[in-house]
């Protein structure tokens, strides 16, 4: 009755004596503390892998086991856990419960939301031990680490192709199937990315957000911008292995094999 009333009343009488935040029940505030102590008693059998609550480990469980007992009725996706659903689910209905009090942006998640603060307030609180780059989030550093490491764990079953992440095996899939699912909405130009569609909407709004810090010119992409400082830098990074002329563009050294050493690229 008395842990009842607790929670009916909103009652948060248990509190931690590190950071303050309260609890609505001594095991909830039992569970936060792991936070600052470290533990993590409960431990994957498979991996070795280690939780702070006993439900992670569990559903962690199955990702080794591959079972995902819980359907989305609008779509064919299965979730590992309820709450994965649950989020998931919010793709359908639209639902962004958590909105930014800095900006506009709403968000699925409470995760989410944690995550886009941080380009308010430039925390990068995941750094690569190898080079010191830091990151937003910890699955980009992940990602990161590969291209000091060199691995790329998802092969395409279509060709030789391996890739770095899951996404980046999505993406080049589509070139095999032709899937262009993303579709401007003003010419109805298609495009196997999302970062294609953004870029080539500028065409049409004339942004060009990346300028020069030399001459000021403006283009509407990073990619565009880095090309163009080689202008003020004179890098040349493309080497003829033949003659040994170096060139700033890709492109400039592959018509260069062609027509002056015969060299296919």
């Amino acid at each position: 009755m008395k842990r009842q009333q607790v929670i009916c009343t909103g009652d948060r009488p248990y509190h931690c004596d590190v950071c303050n935040k309260t609890f609505s029940t001594t095991n909830k505030l039992k569970v936060h503390q792991r936070v600052h102590t470290g533990e993590r008693p409960y431990r994957c059998d498979v991996c070795n892998k280690a939780f702070t609550i006993k439900g992670i480990l569990n559903a962690h469980r199955r990702t080794h086991t591959g079972d995902r007992p819980y359907p989305c009725d609008l779509c064919d996706k299965t979730c590992g856990t309820k709450w994965e659903l649950k989020v998931h689910q919010r793709v359908h209905t639209g639902e962004r419960p958590y909105p930014c009090d800095l900006c506009d942006k709403t968000c699925g998640t409470k995760w989410e939301l944690k995550r886009h603060q941080r380009v308010h307030t430039g925390e990068r609180p995941y750094r690569c031990d190898v080079c010191n780059k830091a990151f937003i989030i910890k699955g980009i550093l992940n990602v990161h680490r590969r291209t000091h490491t060199g691995d790329h764990p998802y092969p395409c079953d279509l060709c030789d192709k391996t890739c770095g992440t899951k996404w980046e095996l999505k993406r080049h899939q589509r070139a095999h199937t032709g899937e262009r699912p993303y579709c401007c909405d003003v010419c109805n130009k298609t495009f196997m990315n999302r970062y294609n569609l953004k870029v080539h909407q500028r065409l049409h709004t004339g942004e060009r957000p990346y300028f020069c810090d030399v001459c000021n010119k403006t283009f509407r992409n990073s990619q565009h911008l880095k090309v163009h400082q080689r202008v003020h830098t004179g890098e040349c990074p493309y080497c003829c292995d033949v003659c040994s002329k170096t060139f700033s563009r890709k492109n400039n050294l592959q018509r260069h094999l062609l027509s002056c050493c015969n060299q296919h690229p």
